[in-house]
């Protein structure tokens, strides 16, 4: 594939790839995404309501 190349061991085993981010970038962005996404699934939640307070409280400290 253009934009691609492998990264063989000293047997010609491929153990990594190095990708174009000019070319592949956007694929890149969605695959870093589901990693981080994944990385996170058992992370504590926060509410919608929690979270815009914290916000507010956050912008008016500032202000």
């Amino acid at each position: 594939m253009q934009g691609i190349q492998y990264v063989t061991d000293s047997t010609g085993k491929r153990v990594a790839i190095l990708i174009s981010l000019e070319e592949w970038g956007e694929v890149w962005e969605d695959i870093y995404d589901v990693l981080v996404s994944e990385s996170r699934r058992d992370e504590a939640t926060v509410s919608w309501k929690t979270l815009k307070e914290e916000d507010k409280a956050l912008y008016y400290d500032d202000v």
